[in-house]
């Protein structure tokens, strides 16, 4: 049977894999043998891209857009209906789901599913493969009971269990009304039938799969599908288990934090959408902030579990100041989380913090990923230092590249944010640049700072560096530095869960400060 239907994913890295096209897929009913599921990344050619596709002489092209790839579909779109004029071209997700008056990749395209679109493109299939051609082009998605849909797990191959991220889905929708998150315009949650989704689990369990991503917006938000989920797991536990969740961190209690505490080391992360310790900033975006709560919560998953913690703060929120921003960070950095996830704000297609642009003279990027420019409470200036800030507290500290000398950068000083905020200025000034810098050069350029801007000794720097870079997988050290290597006692080998690679580095690292210690 020819391929009629080519669903078509343009990811952000080879790792990641497009589960809505799965999900699309594995809803097209008698039309499923008859459709073919491609996946590229947003580094290939779109000429390449439109090669490969039109190879499937598919009748029907179906893109999934989003706002880190929605300029690579745009190019993609415009050459494909140049180079075919006749193919049908449909589009959905969240970039073509809101405002779409003005958007060029619409322009381009034939149909535009708004929302969920597993029953809407089946259908639009159906009646395009028998000749209609239906109206109107701009077709609302619906929101079926999940049990009404067929889940997409099998559709991942062997290769894709073995090499990339398993997404994984136990419900849909979010409670919440946080005002830069599209989520808050889904508001009901639904939830699928918890024993149709172990089985499929258990199914990809058997077939190989160790790295599974669940996409649920607030994963604590039923604390017995939590447990359910974790008790799940446990049971199952193999070398290299790996699970991914994200939470509300206002909702922990005492059951969940114990289970949680169940796993080892390396196999939980967590990601933590704080975003804000700004009482006034958050009820002006509707979102739900309970300050000690959240702190004692965050303590205790630090203190008394193995979890990963990574934790999400948003930059650029209407009246967040600089200094306030900054008070959040420390406040956060005091609680120990693994990562501090330092965002920009982006102004997502139909999300309501539009509402804010004039009181608060929001000016966003015309082009993706829309990140605010410039608030009346930070200028253009300020908010590319807080680029650059977040972009070197992601390579010196998220990573686990430097755990010890990184902290030398605020050690014995009252805050962090405002210590390393001197440092990634210094550090900007000498190399000219935040992105695209090599291990060894980083390792310099830390060395550097913590002598001349910090006035410590180099022969106290360098045998902290040299450790940190052999702790975490680094080969090599600077040449200036080798002359500390056999100062450095190697490591113990650990049998540590294996995790994902910034997860190893932190476990690496907090088993080389205990042997320090010992």
């Amino acid at each position: 049977m020819s391929t009629e239907i080519a669903l078509v994913g343009v990811n952000a890295r080879y790792r990641h894999t497009s589960f809505g096209l799965r999900c699309l897929q594995a809803n097209l009913e008698e039309l499923e043998p008859r459709s073919i599921l491609l996946e590229f990344t947003i580094n290939e050619r779109p000429i390449d891209l439109v090669e490969k596709i039109l190879a499937e002489s598919p009748q029907i092209v179906g893109l999934g857009v989003y706002i880190w790839n929605v300029e690579v579909v745009e190019a993609l779109v415009g050459l494909l209906r140049r180079v075919q004029p006749h193919l049908t071209i449909v589009l959905g997700g969240p970039e073509v789901s809101y405002e779409l008056e003005g958007q060029a990749v619409v322009a381009e395209a034939d149909y535009v599913i708004c929302g969920e679109g597993e029953q809407a493109f089946t259908t639009l299939c159906r009646q395009l493969l028998q000749g209609e051609r239906p109206v109107p082009e701009i077709i609302q998605g619906t929101t079926p009971p999940m049990e009404d849909l067929a889940l997409p797990y099998r559709l991942y191959s062997d290769e894709d269990l073995a090499h990339r991220v398993v997404y994984v889905e136990a419900s849909r929708g979010c409670p919440y009304r946080c005002q830069f998150c599209l989520s808050s315009l889904d508001k009901k949650v639904r939830s699928v039938s918890m024993e149709i989704f172990f089985a499929q689990m258990d199914d990809l369990l058997a077939r190989g799969a160790k790295d599974f991503k669940f996409i649920d917006r607030t994963f604590n938000l039923s604390i017995s599908f939590s447990l359910g989920i974790l008790e799940f797991f446990h049971e199952r536990m193999r070398p290299g288990l790996s699970l991914h969740f994200e939470m509300v961190p206002e909702r922990l209690p005492a059951e969940l934090l114990e289970a949680l505490a169940q796993f080892p080391a390396g196999v939980v992360q967590l990601e933590v959408g704080v975003q804000t310790f700004n009482e006034e900033v958050a009820r002006r975006i509707s979102r739900p902030l309970n300050t000690a709560k959240i702190s004692d919560n965050l303590r205790a998953l630090h203190g008394q579990t193995q979890v990963h913690l990574h934790v999400d703060l948003i930059v650029g929120l209407p009246g967040e100041t600089w200094a306030s921003f900054g008070a959040g960070f420390d406040r956060l950095q005091a609680l120990g989380p693994h990562e501090i996830q330092v965002g920009i704000l982006k102004r997502l297609k139909g999300t309501p913090i539009r509402g804010h642009s004039e009181a608060f003279d929001m000016v966003y990027s015309p082009k993706p990923p829309f990140e605010v420019l410039r608030t009346s409470a930070l200028s253009f200036e300020e908010l590319q230092a807080m680029k650059r800030f977040a972009r070197f507290w992601d390579l010196l500290v998220n990573n686990g590249q430097f755990p010890a000398s990184s902290a030398l950068i605020w050690a014995n000083e009252a805050s962090v944010f405002d210590a390393f905020h001197t440092c990634t200025s210094w550090l900007f000034a000498r190399a000219g640049r935040s992105s695209h810098i090599s291990l060894l050069k980083l390792a310099d350029l830390l060395t550097d700072f913590l002598v001349e801007a910090r006035g410590m000794a180099f022969e106290d720097v360098a045998p902290v560096v040299v450790r940190d870079l052999k702790r975490t997988g680094g080969r090599r050290v600077p040449r200036r530095l080798q002359p500390f290597e056999k100062q450095v006692a190697q490591s113990r080998a650990t049998s540590l869960s294996k995790g994902l690679k910034r997860q190893r580095r932190h476990l690496q690292a907090a088993v080389g400060a205990k042997e320090d210690a010992v």
